[in-house]
C-alpha cells in the first residue's frame, strides 16, 4: 500500500521561511519524481516544485528564487526549502509521487500518489 505523507506547515509571516517534508512509502519504480503542488479555494493544482531522481529539478514560476526543492533517495523523503515567504503563497500544499506511467514536468495529471495536504498561512 503506498503512502504519502506531507509535514511541516504552519503559519509565518511575510518575509519568513517555513521547511515542508514528504515521504512516500511503498512504491518502488526506478524512475520517479517527486513534486509539490499548492492549491486555494475555488482554483486547480499549481506546480510549484519538482524533483527527479536523476536530479533534475522544475520550479514554477511564482517561488524561483524563493524556494529550494531536495530528494533523498535513499529515504524517498522530499524536502520543499520556502523563503522569503509572501501572502499569496499561502495554499494547502500537496506532495505527490509519480507512478508507473506517469510523468514529471510539474503537470498534476503525471502523479499517481498524493497526500492529504499540509496548510501554510502567510501573513502581512
Amino acid at each position: 500500500q503506498v503512502q504519502v505523507e506531507e509535514s511541516g506547515g504552519g503559519s509565518v509571516q511575510a518575509g519568513g521561511s517555513l521547511r515542508l517534508s514528504c515521504r512516500a512509502v511503498g512504491v518502488t519504480y526506478s524512475s520517479y519524481c517527486m513534486a509539490w503542488f499548492r492549491q486555494v479555494p475555488g482554483k486547480g493544482h499549481e506546480g510549484v516544485a519538482e524533483s527527479a531522481n536523476d536530479g533534475t529539478t522544475r520550479y514554477g514560476d511564482s517561488v524561483k528564487g524563493r524556494f529550494t526543492i531536495s530528494l533523498d533517495t535513499a529515504e524517498m523523503t522530499s524536502y520543499l526549502q520556502m523563503d522569503n515567504l509572501e501572502p499569496e503563497d499561502t495554499a494547502m500544499y500537496y506532495c505527490a509521487r509519480t507512478g508507473r506511467y506517469g510523468w514529471c514536468y510539474l503537470d498534476p495529471r503525471g502523479y499517481e500518489y498524493w497526500g492529504q495536504g499540509t496548510q501554510v498561512t502567510v501573513s502581512s
